[in-house]
């Protein structure tokens, strides 16, 4: 009987749930993620509340200070990030496994080719150990020789300096240079400092013109090491993670999940949020007009869908929002809703 009233007591708060437009949704995020104005955090703090958000969701390299810490961090300083790297509350590496990693029918992969554009995560040193859980393929066949033989050289003498890593081979410090970046493209490196990948990406620092600055500046580049992964998958990676997408998002559904490169089958999580639905830690319903399925929301981002609700019309500023979002700026137009 208990258990008949709980559902009984579910299902009507979930009725009493307005949904929002596919605008007001966008306006929601905007605030929820400190993009629109007014809501932007500062210093150290705000970026290590931002980065503790966005964690486990990956970018293009080079856009985390050009496009997505400067649009949430008022007055964004690269040496914001350093210090958070450099303090060991941060680190940065490709979760998701390469393209080059899958092997094809034929049993042969295809050869890992560095980019600039190459996907890399922020997440938190102590939030590591959940975040690198899914194991990391590393077919030999789809690195170059001279990233094979600088992985060896992590693998038996461990973190290094770039120095270290050149005075330690027969190749020139150019060759070692793009070997990094494989390594680093391949999600199997990181360094200890955000230095390091700002060189890898400028062709002005790889070339040291910008090295005398940087040191001034107090960010120097530090050790580089190997992005360990875990051997599989865990019960607890679903619910850190559902956990995760509740933080980032505020309301979180199918079409949610979908977009995001390291998460479980959306059945996985279904279970996870049917459960903590039950315990009274967040709320189930009908959240947004647009998408379908069961959607699912902390209380605190319902109280600000209501906010934004009420507030009637929301001018959007759809170029901010994350790709998948911003991708639903025809349909507002087509419906005007």
């Amino acid at each position: 009987m208990l258990e008949r009233i709980h559902r009984l007591t579910i299902g009507r708060l979930r009725r009493e749930i307005e949904p929002v437009t596919t605008a007001q949704l966008a306006a929601f995020v905007a605030r929820w993620q400190h993009l629109a104005g007014g809501t932007q955090l500062h210093g150290v703090e705000g970026t290590l509340q931002v980065i503790q958000q966005l964690q486990g969701l990956e970018w293009a390299a080079g856009a985390w200070e050009s496009d997505v810490l400067p649009r949430r961090i008022a007055n964004y300083d690269p040496a914001l990030l350093d210090e958070l790297c450099l303090s060991g509350e941060v680190m940065w590496g490709r979760l998701s496994p390469h393209p080059a990693f899958e092997r094809e029918n034929d049993g042969q992969g295809r050869r890992l080719r560095p980019t600039r554009v190459a996907p890399l995560a922020l997440f938190l040193r102590e939030d590591a150990g959940w975040l690198l859980e899914s194991p990391q393929p590393q077919p030999a066949e789809a690195l170059s020789r001279p990233a094979r033989e600088l992985l060896l050289t992590l693998q038996t003498q461990g973190t290094s300096f770039s120095h270290e890593l050149v005075r330690n081979s027969e190749r020139p410090a150019g060759e070692i240079e793009d070997a990094l970046w494989e390594l680093v493209a391949a999600g199997l490196v990181t360094a200890d400092g955000f230095e390091n990948l700002r060189a890898l990406i400028d062709p002005h620092r790889r070339r040291g013109e910008a090295r005398g600055r940087s040191v001034r500046r107090g960010y120097a580049p530090g050790r580089w090491a190997l992005l360990r992964h875990g051997e599989d998958a865990t019960a607890e990676y679903v619910e850190r993670f559902a956990r995760q997408l509740l933080q980032r998002w505020g309301v979180v559904f199918r079409d949610i999940a979908a977009r995001e490169t390291l998460a479980p089958a959306w059945r996985d999580i279904l279970v996870v949020l049917r459960k903590m639905e039950t315990r009274g830690e967040i709320r189930g319903g009908r959240f947004a007009t647009a998408f379908v399925g069961e959607q699912f929301a902390l209380p605190e981002a319902l109280d600000l869908l209501r906010a934004v609700r009420r507030a009637g019309e929301v001018n959007v500023e759809w170029d901010a929002l994350p790709p998948w979002l911003a991708g639903e700026r025809s349909a507002v137009a087509r419906t005007g809703s």
